[in-house]
């Protein structure tokens, strides 16, 4: 665990960053969706290269989380799912950015 004072820490310690956001499969998500109103599930499938597994499983933990709301639907009788960031998964995203820019703008060049 990095000490207050660590010039890599910075103030923030590394306990306090979010694990539900920091997972990359789970960041990536999260930033596809936080430049997005919304975005369906093959959307997401593409841009990520996840396979539908991984996808509906690391969705179902931002959904759990209260990041990701997650809405079904038919559209011509076929499927869709679409899904965006809640205000609190919004919130928590940009406080992870915040936290995350200042331990990286700490680091020795």
């Amino acid at each position: 665990m990095a000490h207050q004072d660590s010039p890599i820490g910075g103030r923030i310690p590394i306990a306090q960053i979010d694990r539900i956001i920091h997972e990359p499969a789970r960041f990536i998500l999260m930033a596809h969706l936080y430049v997005v109103e919304c975005a369906d599930f093959l959307f997401l499938e593409r841009q990520t290269g996840l396979t539908r597994g991984n996808l509906s499983s690391h969705l179902a933990k931002l959904e759990q989380a209260g990041y990701v709301e997650i809405q079904k639907e038919f559209v011509d009788k076929i499927p869709r799912t679409l899904l965006q960031l809640t205000s609190v998964g919004r919130r928590q995203f940009q406080d992870y950015r915040q936290k995350m820019k200042k331990i990286i703008d700490k680091l020795p060049e």
